[in-house]
């Protein structure tokens, strides 16, 4: 979940939204409730849920990008708020929500048969970090912040942080942020390999577009399917993961964006895939 940090403003903040809308074959979701540094509400989480599910069986899309507005990427699920409406949550209440509303972001992000980006700024913290380290594709301000504050805050990890980080950095400093709180800037996130790049704050949003534009003009089923089987291949030993690559060659074979790169090859040109 994720506690937000610093909260901004003095007065009850409102629900907030996830702002949703296309760029071209681009899926653009705008985190937006600035004033509470992005964290998440309830509606927001379904938001979020809602697009994302909607968005793979979009034929029409190639890529999704996540942003927060204003300075902060997302400082997680709105803790604070849960708590602080006078009525204690029954008990299971973690349990039977958790499951259906950031679990479930973090699942669809991971999932997803199109290639996710994320830009980074300011903080990113508890499910916010969870969500970024999810994407496949991570930029971030040299000076953001990835934070998992779970320990610090009293429980333990959700949303993904203990599968995500040992995988993507390993066990030691898997441990270093999960254990003991320790936050990592965006320039130190990128030498670790948690992200895919980090670059000064005026120039996130230009590298974001480019990786974006990049991808969207990528061909769509074989990048989907590359992602499934690099994720599917952690759990799998090696013949198995090679069979999946079998059918997943077969499938890729039959599009015609197969047929248009093996032209444009053939043709010493770039190729110009359609996504089908």
């Amino acid at each position: 979940m994720g506690a937000p940090v610093g909260q901004q403003g003095g007065t009850a903040a409102p629900d907030g939204s996830v702002s949703v809308h296309r760029e071209d074959a681009a899926l653009v979701l705008t985190l937006d409730r600035p004033q509470r540094r992005n964290s998440l509400s309830h509606r927001m989480i379904d938001e979020l849920v809602t697009a994302l599910t909607a968005a793979a069986t979009d034929d029409s899309l190639r890529v999704v990008h996540i942003r927060g507005a204003g300075g902060d990427f997302c400082t997680g699920a709105d803790w604070v708020a849960t708590n602080t409406a006078g009525q204690r949550p029954r008990t299971g209440d973690l349990v039977r929500r958790i499951p259906h509303g950031a679990n479930r972001v973090v699942e669809l992000v991971h999932t997803l048969h199109l290639p996710v980006v994320c830009s980074v700024q300011g903080w990113a913290v508890g499910l916010g970090c969870n969500l970024a380290l999810a994407a496949d594709f991570t930029v971030a301000d040299t000076d953001a912040v990835f934070w998992e504050p779970f320990v610090e805050r009293g429980f333990a990890p959700d949303s993904g942080a203990s599968w995500l980080l040992p995988r993507l950095v390993g066990l030691a400093r898997a441990k270093r942020m999960l254990l003991l709180g320790e936050r990592v800037s965006g320039a130190e996130a990128a030498e670790w390999g948690l992200i895919h790049d980090s670059v000064p704050g005026d120039e996130v949003a230009a590298a974001a577009d480019r990786l974006v534009a990049r991808l969207a003009a990528g061909p769509t089923v074989a990048i989907g399917l590359a992602k499934q089987a690099v994720h599917q291949a952690l759990h799998t030993p090696l013949a198995q993961a090679m069979t999946q690559e079998l059918f997943n060659v077969e499938l890729s074979c039959r599009t015609a964006d197969f047929k248009e790169g093996l032209a444009a090859f053939r043709d010493k040109r770039d190729p110009d895939f359609q996504g089908r």
